[in-house]
């Protein structure tokens, strides 16, 4: 039974230590004793008896309140810091950073082809298809070793009525992958569909970067604008199940011809 009062140096909180018998109740629950301490704990924090900013008492005056292990009492606070509500630091005191769950806002990509969606309305007509070395400036850019072997394809995005260039990519792909050129649907499926079609591999991982920059000089007439326009690059990594990366895009947008859109939803931290 719980009782109300001064205890273990706290004001206002449960006076007596938890029982064996009170820990077969909650195990009987479904209730685990981290689960429990962690509810408990940030109840006391949204009720304020610890303000934003204030210090939380020490592990061991806790693991003594609520009689559990220290590796209990740990996992209890790593609810209540991915809940928001703590930040920790080795080294220095536990302080509370919030009175109230944080909110996460979540993307969902159901699979690598949302990760840059283009309409169904569009094709790509390659200008290259070679097989290069990559120098310094371009491996950087990549992100692989200079010199490392790439099969390179190059070419615009249009739309297919209008036939309005939407973005320019160059495509480095794997060597031996090089064979994609020859599908049938190859100026308007995704080079990577293509390869998991063609030689069974499967995605394990893929990686996207954007930035901001001018659009370089060797891309205005393949875009039909002018030098320096500003644009949007996003370059992709696509890694295989050993992590291998095996396809690498670097594609421009110009302004004002395309929208990378996300939803987001807002999702709650469930409480333990």
């Amino acid at each position: 039974m719980w009782a109300f009062g001064p205890a273990d140096g706290f004001q206002g909180v449960f006076a007596k230590t938890m029982t064996n018998e009170r820990k077969e109740e909650l195990l009987a629950s479904g209730v685990t004793l981290h689960e429990f301490v962690a509810n408990a704990l940030a109840d006391r924090i949204r009720a304020g008896e610890w303000g934003v900013g204030g210090s939380l008492p020490s592990e061991s005056s806790f693991c003594k309140h609520y009689d559990v292990s220290r590796h209990t009492l740990r996992h209890a606070l790593a609810t209540l810091e991915a809940q928001g509500l703590i930040l920790r630091r080795q080294g220095a005191p536990t302080r509370v950073i919030s009175r109230d769950r944080a909110v996460r806002f979540v993307q969902t990509v159901a699979a690598p082809s949302e990760l840059l969606r283009y309409s169904g309305d569009t094709y790509r007509t390659n200008e290259v298809e070679e097989t290069l070395l990559c120098d310094a400036e371009t491996a950087k850019l990549l992100g692989v070793a200079v010199g490392s072997q790439w099969y390179h394809i190059g070419g615009a995005r249009r739309e297919r009525d209008t036939h309005q260039v939407v973005s320019y990519s160059d495509i480095y792909i794997h060597p031996k992958f090089a064979g994609v050129v020859q599908e049938p649907d190859h100026s308007h499926a995704m080079v990577f569909e293509q390869i998991e079609r063609r030689y069974g591999v499967k995605i394990e991982r893929a990686t996207v970067d954007l930035f901001a920059t001018a659009l370089p000089a060797r891309l205005t007439k393949s875009m039909q604008v002018g030098r320096d326009t500003p644009c949007l690059v996003v370059i992709r990594r696509y890694y295989d199940r050993n992590d291998e990366l095996f396809e690498i895009s670097v594609t421009h947008h110009p302004e004002e011809r395309f929208i990378y859109s996300l939803e987001y939803r807002r999702s709650d931290l469930v409480r333990p």
